[in-house]
């Protein structure tokens, strides 16, 4: 498995959190994989062989070759049926907003082809370019003339919103809305609303997903701590309320997390 990770230029830094590539040989059986949410929005494109999406235990989508992940929020298991291929660019929460009208709330929990968000001639064009690319720094640059083009630089986006998305992240998702608002019931309707529109997540829902990151680095450190310890130090109540919290987004236990395979892809993603 060779997965790279690369910077965005100066000019798309504050959207995009990072560009990824991801290569695994063709192999008689994929297992199929468990995705943890990290609070980012993905445009991806395979470039290898297909990828299945499971819906339920047992039924599956065939996912589009040229796509939008919108913000995970319940359990997402993927399998590739042959050789992988991918690359990716993930913008951090607010990122991908700056680039369509649409709410994103519209996107949560699927992935939505590219060519309905964008227009389909461009999309076309663009996914051509990509799959004909000789590497990945040549993807990167299509990728980042077809952003630029699209940057809605009178997008407005309320400063309450980026002071409240700051502050989660500067917390490390511990930091409770009402310390940033107040008791103004108001001003947290309308950032919820706004939040839902332009990230697809309440602030509580990407507190919870940036806090159980923080979790998970320490979870795949070298040298773990105890699952009390990591409880504590990523600001949950006590190991019981990290253990639901990481139930909730991932479907197994933390101790279950080293003894699944379908762990595999996010512990190389996250570690």
């Amino acid at each position: 498995m060779e997965y790279l990770t690369y910077r965005p230029s100066p000019e798309l830094e504050s959207l995009i959190n990072l560009y990824w590539s991801l290569k695994v040989p063709k192999q008689e059986s994929h297992s199929k994989q468990r995705i943890i949410p990290d609070g980012c929005i993905e445009m991806a494109f395979i470039l290898g062989d297909d990828i299945k999406r499971f819906t339920s235990d047992g039924d599956f989508i065939l996912q589009p070759r040229a796509i939008v992940i919108g913000q995970i929020v319940d359990p997402f298991y993927i399998e590739p049926v042959g050789e992988v291929d991918t690359f990716a660019i993930s913008f951090f929460p607010l990122g991908f907003s700056n680039l369509i009208n649409q709410s994103l709330d519209d996107l949560v929990n699927k992935e939505t082809p590219l060519d309905q968000l964008f227009d389909s001639k461009v999309i076309g064009i663009l996914e051509s370019n990509i799959i004909h690319a000789d590497s990945t720094q040549e993807r990167i640059d299509i990728v980042e003339a077809f952003l630029l083009e699209r940057l809605q630089e009178n997008q407005v986006i309320d400063q309450v919103i980026r002071t409240t998305v700051d502050a989660i992240y500067k917390s490390s998702g511990s930091v409770k809305i009402a310390d940033i608002l107040g008791d103004d019931k108001g001003s947290r309707r309308r950032l919820e609303r706004q939040f839902k529109r332009h990230i697809g997540l309440s602030p509580k829902q990407l507190g919870k997903v940036i806090r159980l990151q923080a979790a998970l680095s320490l979870l795949l450190d070298t040298d773990p701590q105890s699952l009390t310890k990591i409880a504590y130090s990523s600001e949950y109540y006590d190991q019981s309320h990290f253990i639901k919290d990481f139930k909730e987004f991932t479907g197994i236990t933390p101790k279950d997390f080293f003894r699944s395979d379908e762990m595999l892809l996010s512990s190389k993603f996250y570690k």
